[in-house]
């Protein structure tokens, strides 16, 4: 596979960490050995000495992070805003306009069929990745905000109505709520939200409670882009199923970060976005079951999407192309299928659990830090959270901590309200900083950001 050059050691993750130096001129050397593992965190497994973890086995594939930002070496740990890309994606997109730059399905030479192959080979591997039944079942988008409106202004507005209930979580991202806002105004249907119990995940058995006949829709997260929660999606669906609803998952945050099978879950539509997942921006996409899917009009009108145009009438295609208006996002398509070309030789198995590890690192280490507050569960045996924590320290804006660290530290978080204003309000804060890992972050990466934080904390108290 194009892109992929490693072999993943045999053992399992958690890896101890050992020496290592890092391999661009811009890179301070780092060396770490055994001795300083954390107390508490798991022993590491017998394994050759010189045997890396996945972080810093995959680091070379990405060009981004081998460079320094204000006079330091770059941290990024803004993974749920946008994840980086490796080099097999960026050849992928540049061989595409390179080599076979052309409109798809509409077209019988030569570079137009092949756009069309390598197109629908995208949609291919998208359905496999997801172990969608037929790869008619996926619709490529924009993002997965135009995929929750897709269903929102096609099966919602054909389906909802006066009095029905859509149930949401007060923890779902603005692309979950706002269309379905918008769909209640028009129908006259009642959105309900979960609240969040005490360990600060919304509460299941409270949205089951909630369930009854005239529910017909559930909106709900896998995993919290703020809270770093795991709702459990399979027994949601089948308690949202026996009432008769429907069940929409946002995927955003777990797609990228763990096998997910749509088949398991029995979801009716899942949606997910490319730039997540190592992929480009600008494209994402929607699966949604195939008999809904085809009972479903179409959501824009154009070419592509139609069988027949007359001057009195249109008739639509066939899933996918009826919700696929227009030419569409031929290269990011393509270098979505690089890009889970390059998470499958990984393998997401072992992707989750080297972030299992690195989600309770960056827990245990960000708990040391003074008067911090982190939201969401606190990591167990029984609990595991998602490698992404959102902080408050007292008296201090997370605006100001993110600041600091970048110009200081050249350390990338992500401050704000993270599209969830609701969720900060329902916490009792207006924003929050967090820190958000995926696979090719390492635990010097967590180190280097606590140094960072801690020094960046006694800056500002320095002021009191």
């Amino acid at each position: 596979m194009e892109g992929v050059a490693v072999k993943l050691p045999s053992y399992s993750f958690p890896i101890i960490r050992s020496p290592a130096r890092c391999v661009t001129r811009n890179f301070r050397p780092f060396s770490i050995s055994a001795s300083t593992l954390k107390e508490g965190h798991p022993a590491a497994p017998s394994a050759p000495p010189a045997s890396l973890s996945l972080g810093h086995l995959t680091r070379p594939d990405f060009p981004i992070l081998h460079q320094e930002v204000n006079g330091s070496r770059l941290v990024y740990l803004d993974n749920a805003a946008t994840s980086q890309k490796p080099t097999a994606v960026i050849r992928a997109l540049q061989n595409y306009y390179e080599s076979y730059n052309s409109n798809v399905h509409r077209g019988i030479h030569y570079l137009s069929a092949r756009a069309t192959e390598e197109y629908e080979l995208a949609r291919k591997k998208v359905s496999n990745f997801i172990n969608a039944s037929d790869s008619r079942e996926i619709v490529f988008t924009r993002n997965a905000t135009e995929a929750i409106n897709l269903v929102a202004y096609t099966w919602g507005l054909q389906n909802i109505k006066p009095d029905d209930e859509i149930l949401l979580t007060v923890a779902e991202h603005h692309s979950a709520i706002v269309p379905w806002q918008l769909v209640a105004q028009k129908t006259g249907a009642v959105l309900k939200f979960v609240e969040l119990n005490g360990d600060e995940v919304p509460d299941v058995d409270n949205l089951k409670d909630m369930l009854s006949r005239k529910t017909k829709l559930v909106v709900v997260h896998h995993v919290s882009n703020v809270l770093g929660s795991v709702l459990p999606m399979k027994d949601i669906v089948v308690c949202a199923h026996d009432v008769g609803a429907k069940v929409l998952v946002d995927a955003c945050q777990s797609v990228p970060h763990m096998v997910v099978d749509v088949q398991n879950l029995n979801a009716d539509f899942l949606v997910a976005s490319s730039h997540k997942m190592c992929g480009p921006t600008g494209v994402g996409f929607l699966y949604g079951k195939s008999d809904l899917l085809s009972a479903m009009p179409p959501f824009l009108g154009g070419g592509e999407m139609i069988s027949d145009v007359f001057l009195d009438h249109s008739t639509y295609a066939e899933p996918p192309s009826r919700f696929e208006a227009g030419t569409p996002a031929i290269g990011e398509a393509i270098g979505l299928g690089a890009a889970i070309d390059y998470l499958s030789g990984l393998g997401m198995q072992k992707i989750h659990d080297y972030e299992i590890f690195l989600a309770k690192y960056l827990y245990d280490s960000l708990s040391s830090v003074p008067n911090i507050h982190i939201y969401g569960p606190v990591p167990s045996n029984h609990v595991s959270r998602a490698a992404l924590c959102s902080f408050n320290i007292n008296n201090i804006h997370p605006t100001d901590l993110a600041t600091y660290l970048d110009q200081q530290h050249g350390v990338a978080i992500r401050s704000g309200h993270h599209c969830a204003q609701p969720l900060h309000r329902h916490l009792g804060v207006s924003a929050s900083a967090r820190a958000s890992l995926h696979f090719y972050n390492t635990v010097e990466d967590i180190d280097d950001f606590i140094r960072a934080l801690n020094d960046t904390v006694s800056f500002f108290n320095s002021f009191k």
